[in-house]
């Protein structure tokens, strides 16, 4: 199926280069209309004055909304060159990524990572991101919008903070067009990808996009061979004027044979090329020339499949009144067949360079979901200001399966750091005698909310939220490694209210400033894999507040944004001070920072952009297992800085443009102990781009280009760490028509 459909997706690409002229020859559709790409028509480089769908309901541009709220479009991603989920996270100002392999494009924003970001597909929150997120190709997606802080008065549970949102490209009737692109690189890295829009009537089109990226390892490391496809459509009816109805269809499909568990630290006494890498308490390094070593054993891989069908019904009920339909099914398959705990140990006569004593996990999800939300809008007066709002009500079941499997450490063989015979993943159930439990969960959600935007004056607005979610959750716990069966049941119930006031204050047309309190509610953990014991704890809750300026000069060819925000987060699992044994509420966790936006489309050839972020986060109160106090710590995968700066310049009387990307993350802890500190880094990607035609061009893009060895992202064990991808080239050819 894999290969076939790469075949198919090249053979489709290629054809569509190559035979365009012929095809379009027989249509008898009119004639497109080709878009010149021109750096100088964008004349807002951040876009304040569009609207914003997932920052508010009403309709509001983002600079109405309170917030910062941010957006990656399809065209920027491929100006810089984003393939995948996780690179496009990692494009967004104050963010960093990571391919965890149980949990693809992870992120931290603000000092929050985890259950505490929430991910949507076309603003539908499906479960948990550390359940549902995958590392996607970013060619389906329309743009990418980002809310920076608590935003769970929108989306319910989950979104302390921030919010990503996924937007999928939908169907217009602005003429029949599409776009190819092809494209080879390092490490043995495809992509293929095309899609069309195509106007049926004047009351009918249809969009559809496929995509298929391969490669023996995005991080070059070994057997570590990557595949990801894409196949999304969808269908828009206008039957009248005042009524549209979008149909859509998603799948999605990954695997990632050999999975990549990160770098794991040794001893710096048996180190053949130590790094100055990280800073440990331990005398543990990292070692380079392990760089591309994979201690996974054969058979070892992890993957989805995921299809999501959706509906959208927008109609106008009379002037001002306007009623909005979302419907969603959902369903996917995850498989985690790894080694995801590879310790080192010490020498011994059978390992005189020491050993990795590791684990094998098997894990499984089957997971189906649907959703139901409407809402009620109207704009118009209250008492002769201008006023809009929406109420409206959600509901949503869940039903999920995940049998967790984990062996002991005798189950694969330890393993020599320099020479490792990896062995292959245990097949037999005899093996998995460390843990083997089933976890079956049955969520349902209801949920109203409410909204409203008034202007108390043409240049002052205020901005009011209320959502409010009855959860209600059945888990069953099965443990097969005891005899009989050990069945757990539990039913808990919750009741999360949260809310946001803010205002926005317009100086000028073109400078705005903004405050913002909101509140946010999250679990304890991921909510449909969470233990019998954490069921018994309420959500965690959260408040934020945040002030900051949004403004445009120059007539808008230049925009700038800067926030500065203060969050908390209550009631997180801690450990009774007076018993060290017991886990109890009441810890807590904050982050306070300042963002800063910078965009410029200086001259017509000249666009410039720049970002820095600083962030101060720490565990206000926690106790972990044998009383160990973290009060004070940073959270892990959390840098103080983050900064990028970016140009591109077409050269004037050429098809020649010129782009460059500058990054630079400063040092984070991998443990909440802080004992282990990976040092900051910088890269330098870069592109060359020729217009061969005016449907044509071929890029040239190198990757970190400086060959920097840094560390990405933590994962688990604390002691391992994802190395950046190394310098790597690619050539690319897009082409529209």
């Amino acid at each position: 199926m894999n290969s076939s459909f790469a075949l198919s997706m090249t053979a489709l690409a290629v054809a569509t280069l190559v035979g365009s002229p012929a095809a379009l020859a027989q249509t008898t559709l009119p004639t497109p209309t080709l878009k010149s790409v021109d750096v100088s028509a964008r004349q807002d480089p951040l876009a304040l004055d569009e609207p914003s769908s997932s920052g508010s309901r009403l309709g509001l541009t983002a600079r109405e909304i309170p917030a910062t709220v941010q957006a990656i479009t399809q065209e920027e991603m491929q100006q810089r060159g984003l393939r995948t989920a996780r690179e496009a996270f990692a494009d967004i100002p104050g963010v960093i990524a990571g391919n965890v392999p149980g949990n693809p494009a992870t992120l931290m924003m603000r000092g929050f990572s985890g259950n505490a970001i929430s991910i949507l597909q076309d603003g539908v929150r499906v479960s948990t991101s550390t359940i549902v997120q995958r590392d996607t190709n970013t060619w389906h997606f329309d743009r990418i919008e980002v809310i920076k802080g608590p935003a769970s008065v929108l989306y319910g549970e989950g979104a302390l903070g921030g919010v990503v949102n996924k937007v999928s490209k939908k169907p217009n009737f602005d003429g029949q067009h599409g776009e190819t692109l092809l494209s080879v690189g390092s490490f043995g890295t495809t992509m293929a990808a095309a899609g069309l829009n195509l106007p049926l009537s004047d009351t009918a089109a249809i969009h559809l996009d496929a995509s298929s990226l391969q490669s023996n390892s995005l991080y070059d490391v070994n057997n570590n061979a990557t595949q990801s496809q894409g196949l999304t459509g969808s269908v828009l009816l206008k039957p009248q004027r005042d009524l549209s109805v979008l149909v859509a269809l998603d799948h999605y499909r990954d695997r990632y044979a050999g999975t990549y568990q990160g770098i794991p630290l040794v001893s710096s006494a048996v180190a053949r090329q130590p790094s100055h890498l990280v800073s440990t308490t331990n005398g543990l390094v990292v070692d380079e020339a392990l760089r591309r070593v994979n201690y996974n054993p054969a058979g070892s891989y992890s993957g989805a499949e995921e299809t999501t069908l959706r509906g959208k019904i927008d109609w106008t009920l009379q002037p001002g009144w306007s009623l909005a339909t979302d419907l969603t099914a959902y369903t996917a398959k995850r498989d985690y067949v790894l080694s995801d705990t590879q310790t080192f140990a010490a020498p011994t006569s059978a390992f005189p360079y020491g050993r990795f004593v590791r684990t094998v996990q098997r894990f499984y999800h089957d997971h189906q979901f649907w959703n139901a939300r409407t809402a009620l809008s109207h704009e118009g007066t209250l008492l002769g200001l201008k006023n809009r709002f929406t109420v409206g009500a959600e509901y949503n079941q869940t039903r999920f399966a995940s049998l967790r499997q984990s062996s002991s450490s005798t189950a694969v063989a330890a393993v020599d750091p320099y020479n490792p015979v990896v062995g292959t993943i245990p097949t037999a159930a005899s093996a998995y005698s460390a843990g083997n439990v089933n976890f079956d969960s049955k969520q349902q959600t209801t949920s109203i909310f409410a909204e409203d935007a008034l202007n108390l004056a043409p240049n002052w607005l205020v901005l009011a939220g209320l959502r409010y979610d009855d959860i209600d959750l059945q888990r069953t716990v099965t443990n097969y490694n005891v005899t009989p069966n050990s069945v757990q049941n539990a039913n808990p119930r919750y009741k999360p209210a949260s809310w946001r006031l803010g205002s926005t204050y317009d100086l000028n047309p073109d400078t705005t400033l903004y405050a913002l309190y909101t509140t946010a509610a999250t679990p304890v953990s991921s909510m449909l894999v969470q233990s019998i014991v954490n069921t018994g704890f309420k959500l965690t809750t959260g408040h934020s507040v945040e002030g900051g300026l949004k403004m445009n000069a120059l007539d808008k060819r230049l925009t700038f944004t800067a926030a500065a925000f203060y969050i908390q987060q209550n009631d997180i699992l801690t450990r009774d001070p007076a018993n060290a044994s017991l886990t109890v509420q009441g810890g807590s966790q904050s982050s306070r920072g300042l963002e800063f936006s910078l965009g410029a489309a200086a001259t017509r050839q000249l666009l410039l952009g720049a970002n820095l972020g600083w962030v101060d986060a720490k565990y206000d109160q926690l106790i972990e297992a044998g009383g160990a106090v973290r009060t004070g710590n940073r959270p892990i995968n959390t840098p103080t800085t983050t900064a990028s700066a970016h140009a591109s310049y077409q050269v004037p009387n050429t098809a020649l443009t010129l782009s460059a990307l500058v990054r630079h993350v400063s040092g984070f802890y991998t443990d909440t102990a802080n004992t282990i500190f990976v040092r900051g880094h910088s890269t330098l990607d870069a592109a060359v781009s020729w217009q061969l035609a005016k449907q044509s061009t071929l890029t040239l893009r190198g990757r970190n280009l400086g060959n920097a060895f840094y560390g990405e992202y933590s994962g688990y064990p604390t002691t391992n760490l994802y190395i950046g991808a190394p310098r790597s080239f690619e050539l690319s050819l897009r082409s529209q028509f």
